[in-house]
């Protein structure tokens, strides 16, 4: 037992010794490993020390050098600034004395013409003090002033010269006189003799055949709506009396009575005849009265031999198809104008293409009279500017009338044309011309007013119907319009009889069912 005591304690006294040994050697240990670390450290820190001071060294060498660069670079600028300056420094010197020496010269030059003004303002009160004495010793020896002898030989020459000057222009003009009346003479004759063309008088109404006179009453409709529609789309007036087996059209405009025989052909031709059918037959007939007018201008241009005109301006032409002057076809007097100005100038020797081209336009105006306002020469020469016309033609068209005097053989020609034209027998009616002027101008007051849509002027000028716009006049309105349209008749025009004004205001709503 004691035995394993004693063992026990050796054990224990062994641990303990080995474990104090073991804490001495790592004590020992740490001791060196911290002294290695601290030693190292100051290396580093040395190393470090070291660059940094070589780093420093080297920027302010590199620092240095590139202020010697700058330097060097700032002194070789200003060395050249120097050299310039001095090189216009001495350009200007230079041409300071340049103008220096010019302007010595310029003072030498002014002091020798003053010389020589001098000089010649003493020769010149010389030779006038010299002609004064030969002119008093001339008017001693005469016995007349000066003033006195040039105005006996100014007036002595002056009556020589206007008598020989009067002779010879009454010789001259009577001689060109007699050969321009009978040289005159036989160009119009030949040209009104190569210029034999039917005239008819154009008339203000049409009458349409009725296959039977129960269609009459389909025209009317019922309650009257089928013609008041047809009147209402075409501006016109239908005349239905006692004629069998026809209806009269009335207007001063052709083309809406055109446009109206047209249409009621097609629908008595149809047989269906009501509103919407109506309007529909009015759209084709004016497309097809359109078609008309183009083919008439071009006709036109092919019959007179004309060529190059714009097309716009042709279908413009062609309407002259449905216009009239005092009666005589508008269409017709241009084409008849541009034959007798083609064989007029032909015989003078002048251009005869051009002298055709003028007459054929010269009443292109109006084609549009109803549509722009102005005279027909004013429209007509405002049309040949904007597609591009010769100043030969506008100049003609401008002068046909003697609005402008005429300037130009063309347009002397082409004002004689025309007047021969409309002077044949039977070519034109005074009255029927002022009657249709205060037709169109009874349509031109009611349009002038706010919120007219259109207006057509019927029987025969005793009624103007007026189509006001619904979104703009009310029905209260249209009592004050038509009354100041009646007074501004009764002021502007003269006319037999009484004149109604029949204002209509319509309203449509078109849907569809789908």
């Amino acid at each position: 037992m004691t035995h394993i005591w004693i063992t026990v304690a050796v054990a224990v006294a062994g641990l303990i010794i080995g474990a104090v040994i073991g804490f001495l050697i790592r004590k020992l240990i740490s001791e060196k490993t911290i002294k290695s670390a601290e030693i190292e450290a100051q290396r580093i820190v040395d190393e470090a020390r070291k660059s940094a001071e070589a780093v420093k060294k080297e920027s302010v060498v590199e620092a240095k050098e590139e202020a010697h660069k700058i330097k060097t670079e700032a002194e070789r600028e200003a060395k050249e600034r120097r050299k310039e300056i001095t090189r216009i420094e001495n350009r200007l010197t230079q041409k300071e004395e340049h103008l220096d020496k010019r302007i010595d010269n310029l003072d030498k030059k002014e002091e020798q013409l003053n010389a020589k003004i001098k000089e010649n303002t003493e020769l010149t009160e010389e030779i006038e003090k010299t002609k004064a004495e030969q002119t008093e010793l001339l008017q001693k020896i005469s016995g007349i002033t000066m003033d006195e002898a040039r105005q006996i030989l100014l007036d002595r020459v002056e009556d020589e010269a206007r008598h020989e000057v009067a002779m010879r222009l009454s010789d001259i003009e009577q001689e060109y006189k007699d050969k321009a009346e009978d040289m005159a003479r036989d160009i119009i004759s030949l040209a009104i003799q190569r210029c034999a063309s039917d005239s008819v008088s154009e008339a203000t109404v049409s009458v349409v055949d009725l296959p039977n006179d129960e269609m009459k009453g389909r025209i009317i409709g019922r309650e009257g709506r089928n013609i008041r529609a047809i009147e209402t789309l075409t501006g016109v007036d239908l005349i239905i009396d006692d004629t069998p087996e026809a209806i009269t059209i009335s207007t001063f405009d052709p083309i809406r009575r055109e446009v109206a025989r047209l249409s009621l052909e097609k629908l008595i031709s149809d047989g269906r005849i009501h509103p919407s059918r109506i309007e529909e037959m009015v759209e084709k007939s004016r497309k097809e009265v359109d078609a008309i007018v183009k083919r008439e201008g071009e006709q036109a241009t092919f019959e007179t031999g004309i060529h190059g005109i714009n097309p716009e301006l042709v279908k413009i032409l062609g309407r002259l198809k449905f216009r009239t002057s005092y009666g005589q076809n508008a269409l017709k007097h241009s084409i008849e104008v541009a034959h007798i100005s083609g064989m007029i100038a032909y015989e003078l020797g002048i251009d005869a293409t051009l002298a055709k081209r003028a007459g054929l336009l010269h009443d292109i105006g109006k084609a549009m009279n109803h549509e722009v306002d102005g005279s027909h020469v004013q429209i007509g020469v405002d049309l040949a500017k904007k597609y591009k016309e010769s100043k030969e033609v506008i100049h003609a068209i401008e002068a046909h009338h003697g609005d402008v005097e005429p300037k130009t053989f063309i347009a002397v020609i082409v004002q004689a044309a025309d007047a021969i034209s409309a002077a044949r027998p039977g070519a034109r009616r005074e009255n029927l011309e002022n009657y249709i002027k205060r037709l169109q101008r009874l349509e031109e007051i009611a349009n002038s007013f706010t919120g007219v849509e259109k207006s057509f002027a019927i029987q025969a000028g005793r009624e103007i119907r007026i189509m006001v716009k619904p979104e703009q006049v009310s029905d209260d309105d249209m009592v004050f319009i038509a009354r100041d349209i009646a007074k501004q008749i009764e002021s502007e025009l003269e006319y037999p009889g009484q004149i109604k004004i029949n204002m209509v205001r319509e309203t449509r709503v078109h849907d569809y069912a789908k």
